[in-house]
């Protein structure tokens, strides 16, 4: 194996931090799931890390104001720049006179140049491909990257390998998390096995045909993480863990032969890595993202009190059952596309951007989006391989995707009484 992006042995060494002082972090994504629950973090260990700038896309002024209040940031940034004139108003709100406010900074690439600004660590807690740009902009400027954002090493990910050293990426995502630390256990031509875990989503056990008639209300109820609704969405599709295969073999250069799926429904242990001498090490903790969250802002120190530990006073039962690839065929569509790297990987993650948002508007059924995504991709085609990939490829790879899943889901929309089913 060659040198993985995200492995524990260090090699990248940031820039240190004066003796006694906090840490410094720009949180990008900060209104959403991931920016809260790191927020959440910080305002419990001001001795340890201190935030410079919050960035979010704009549709919670009030809350991103108040998260720049309470954590007295230098520089605020919004991606929708009309949401300018109610952030003022907000923070008008949050501070009181004579108290010094942030910089506001506005438009698509505001993320992209906090993610430059100077700080120790970037945590990127964006959702979606646009988070692409900011990881490259982190790591061009030699920041710790707290990594939450898989959509970015996904679509762009030899363009990530080119400029991120080892160990400059610390991953957030709970399985990756666990992946880092059991892989602390053992010399790296001793990894047999990478083997990530999945909760099953809401439909666990489900055939394909039953699958059909799924609701989007079911689909957002998943019984273990509260997510977003797209995560939540990619969570019930097992699209999810298709990304995370991809992303697993990215940061840890583990051919895809070698990492496995497993469904462990109640999401206790978070991923394993199995050795050649047929050990495996598994990290286990209660599903609560602070922990991972806290990891990725401390390392190579751990957080006290991140999150509650596993309750050994208590009986447990864990299951693990084999992943059922005919009712959800996202994971091995998944490893295809990653086996044929280039623009394909894009062309997987923004076609099912674009599927999604058809199911939750009622336009598509559940079981369309899988479906039309592997169409998208059957048509792309072999993309160009190697390390000539560029941003602009991949930016005109997920164009024409969004718009030929679009057009397919469209003609796979559903009547108007099967919508209201």
């Amino acid at each position: 194996m060659t040198d993985s992006l995200a492995h524990p042995h260090l090699r990248f060494e940031p820039a240190p931090s004066e003796p006694g002082t906090p840490r410094t972090l720009v949180i990008l994504g900060s209104t959403g799931s991931i920016g809260t629950q790191a927020i959440d973090i910080v305002l419990r260990h001001p001795d340890r890390f201190r935030v410079t700038a919050l960035s979010a896309a704009g549709g919670q002024v009030e809350l991103l104001a108040r998260q720049a209040h309470q954590l007295r940031v230098h520089t605020v940034a919004v991606a929708r720049p009309e949401a300018v004139p109610a952030l003022r108003e907000a923070l008008t709100a949050q501070y009181g006179a004579g108290e010094p406010r942030p910089e506001i900074l506005a438009g698509p690439d505001a993320a992209t140049e906090l993610a430059a600004s100077p700080c120790h660590t970037v945590l990127n807690g964006i959702t979606g491909s646009i988070g692409l740009a900011p990881t490259l902009a982190a790591l061009k400027a030699g920041r710790v990257l707290a990594l939450a954002n898989k959509e970015s090493l996904i679509v762009g990910g030899p363009l990530v390998k080119a400029v991120a050293a080892p160990g400059q990426i610390i991953p957030v995502d709970s399985e990756h998390s666990a992946l880092f630390q059991a892989l602390t256990g053992g010399a790296r031509a001793e990894v047999r096995k990478l083997v990530v875990t999945a909760s099953g989503g809401p439909f666990r056990g489900r055939t394909k045909r039953e699958l059909a008639g799924v609701t989007r209300e079911q689909a957002l109820a998943h019984p273990t993480w509260s997510m977003g609704p797209v995560v939540t969405i990619n969570s019930a599709t097992l699209v999810n863990k298709g990304l995370e295969v991809i992303e697993a073999h990215l940061l840890f250069d583990v051919p895809f032969d070698r990492i496995e799926v497993v469904v462990h429904p109640q999401s206790y242990i978070h991923s394993m890595v199995e050795f050649t001498d047929g050990s495996t090490l598994a990290q286990a903790s209660p599903p609560d993202m602070r922990m991972p969250i806290a990891l990725g802002l401390g390392w190579p120190q751990r957080v006290p009190a991140a999150a509650p530990g596993v309750d050994w006073t208590k009986a447990h039962t864990w299951e693990f059952f084999p992943l059922d690839e005919a009712a959800f065929p996202s994971v091995p569509l998944a490893c295809h596309v990653g086996s044929l790297g280039g623009t394909a990987p894009a062309v997987f993650n923004a076609a099912n951007e674009e599927c999604v948002a058809a199911f939750l508007t009622d336009g598509l059924p559940f079981t369309g989006i899988v479906d039309t995504v592997a169409a998208v991709v059957a048509e792309h085609g072999t993309p160009a391989r190697g390390t000539s990939l560029t941003v602009a490829d991949v930016l005109e790879a997920e164009t024409w995707a969004r718009a030929r899943a679009r057009e397919l889901a469209a003609r796979a929309a559903r009547t108007p009484s099967e919508a209201r089913a």
